[in-house]
């Protein structure tokens, strides 16, 4: 590696390196940095404070094509009826939720996300 020490004062003030070695060493950060956030998904997962998903479900959810409370509620087991008993609120609400008639009020989405184990934002159809 090339290196021009520029000084001021007599001390290393500025490292003025070739671009294609900067371009390099950009390279070798993010890679470190990738290295670091998979190392701290392993351990949120190992600390069962975070899930993997299937890809199955998290294609499902990329493309949108269906509602996301829906795909959630089916990767969790859950039909309508047994759903909307756990957070609350009846089998019809949550059909029409996955077909788009309602929207559901917060604490409507609130209590389905907290019986899926996920967060609202998860839950809004986009």
């Amino acid at each position: 590696m090339s290196v021009q020490i520029i000084e001021k004062s007599g001390k290393p003030e500025y490292a003025v390196i070739p671009y294609a070695e900067y371009q390099e060493l950009l390279e070798m950060a993010q890679e470190a940095r990738d290295i670091q956030d998979a190392d701290a998904a392993s351990a949120e997962l190992l600390a069962e404070e975070d899930e993997s998903i299937p890809s199955a479900i998290a294609r499902r959810l990329v493309l949108g094509e269906e509602h996301p409370l829906k795909v959630w509620r089916e990767y969790r087991g859950y039909t309508q009826e047994s759903l909307g008993t756990e957070a609350g609120i009846g089998k019809s609400y949550v059909s029409q939720i996955e077909a788009g008639a309602k929207t559901g009020s917060t604490k409507v989405l609130s209590a389905l996300a907290k019986a899926l184990r996920v967060e609202i934002d998860d839950l809004l159809d986009r």
